[in-house]
């Protein structure tokens, strides 16, 4: 029973990063129609400009994530205007391509700035609390309050600005928006800097829960999408929900299977939610 529930609560620190990855992608989805296949490696260029941060310029973690978050938002926004831009008014799976060539394009440029090998934020061995035999890293609960407090944030901007307000009518319906005289391209510059801002946090977690790969996003990139896809793509609560889901849902499984085949689990979750509930559990589009 202790080791269930500490699975448990593994899963739920994994949820918490697989959530925020997803969060991006269902924002994107959202306001562009088409799947971002580059929000991994976002996630990992976010991580390693936190490691800029944390080792270059030896800054405390809590000044290094704004920091982080607005070298990744302002890359994101770059990659905006040089790229997707002109291509908005192409198929989706012409979008779609063009995330999978950025994507190789952001990996080759972290390999070639970092080098391949792993890389952690700090040495050392920080011991586990104890709580009737169940272990948690200080990190660990870390990552599980700071996931809160972003996803509480993110819901007030969206439910009580002016923006947050657009960006919610714009993903609703794009061309009723439009007719309102809402700025489409200015909701979309912040639809990039909120999605660049979420992934490099879930980036800097994954970090700080396991290591720094130049491939850690493209690692993690299958349970995000399996996220949003089981809570409901384009639906922002569906995303956490089901980020929450495949983390727990991973870490559960290795108590019948190897945990090398943990992406199976979220590739599996992927296929039978597309077949049986394509809108996903709190409902989004197909």
């Amino acid at each position: 029973m202790i080791e269930f529930i500490q699975l448990i609560i593994y899963g739920i620190v994994l949820g918490c990063i697989i959530s925020l990855g997803a969060i991006g992608v269902s924002l994107v989805f959202g306001i562009l129609r088409f799947a971002h296949f580059a929000h991994g490696d976002m996630m990992t260029l976010g991580a390693y400009f936190g490691l800029v941060g944390v080792v270059s310029l030896q800054l405390p973690m809590y000044a290094v994530f704004p920091l982080a978050m607005a070298a990744t938002a302002l890359v994101a926004a770059g990659l905006d205007r040089s790229i997707y831009r002109w291509l908005r008014s192409s198929s989706p799976i012409i979008m779609l391509i063009s995330s999978v060539g950025t994507a190789l394009m952001l990996r080759s440029a972290i390999q070639i700035v970092w080098g391949p090998d792993n890389k952690i934020y700090e040495a050392g061995i920080k011991m586990p609390l104890m709580f009737a035999g169940l272990r948690i890293k200080p990190d660990q609960l870390n990552i599980v309050i700071g996931t809160i407090i972003l996803v509480v944030l993110l819901h007030l901007y969206l439910h009580k600005t002016r923006m947050g307000k657009a960006m919610r009518a714009l993903s609703d319906n794009m061309n009723l928006a439009q007719v309102t005289g809402i700025n489409t391209e200015k909701v979309i510059f912040w639809t990039w800097i909120i999605a660049a801002a979420l992934a490099t946090a879930g980036g800097i977690f994954l970090g700080i829960d396991t290591r720094l790969n130049p491939i850690m996003g493209w690692r993690i990139l299958l349970p995000v999408f399996a996220a949003a896809i089981a809570g409901g793509i384009g639906n922002l609560y569906g995303a956490v929900l089901g980020g929450l889901l495949i983390g727990i849902v991973q870490e559960l499984s290795t108590l019948v299977i190897s945990p090398a085949y943990k992406p199976a689990v979220a590739f599996a979750i992927m296929v039978l939610m597309l077949v049986f509930r394509p809108t996903g559990i709190l409902g989004g589009r197909e």
